[in-house]
């Protein structure tokens, strides 16, 4: 498997914009219980937006340069075997922060991704 140039982190406002400026982001409450940073590609995007996310605004979609996150970046297998990006051993530096989106989710979970996801 080849390593996307992007991995995407999903993050509500709220939670995100405390470190917005600042030099890193330490994820969301889920990401410090399982003590990693929980990523998507861009194909994942969809199905985790539905999953865990289906209902809500308020939410900010990070893009984040997966050769940045050095060898942390680890692929581990979750929902159904597909492996999904995590970043084990610190926070995710802004630095790494290609870009920022707000997005929201609608009830039934379909949502509109922004034109630069790829």
């Amino acid at each position: 498997m080849s390593t996307p140039e992007f991995v995407y982190k999903i993050a509500t406002e709220a939670a995100f914009a405390p470190s917005r400026g600042g030099p890193a982001f330490a994820g969301m409450p889920i990401d410090a219980a399982d003590g990693y940073i929980h990523f998507s590609t861009a194909a994942q995007l969809p199905e985790t937006l539905r999953l865990h996310f289906a209902g809500q605004g308020g939410l900010v979609l990070l893009a984040v340069r997966s050769a940045d996150l050095g060898p942390g970046l680890v692929w581990e297998p979750s929902r159904g075997g597909a492996l999904f990006p995590h970043l084990h051993g610190g926070p995710l530096l802004s630095a790494a922060i290609a870009w920022e989106a707000p997005l929201s989710v609608a009830a039934d979970g379909s949502c509109t991704l922004p034109e630069a996801v790829r």
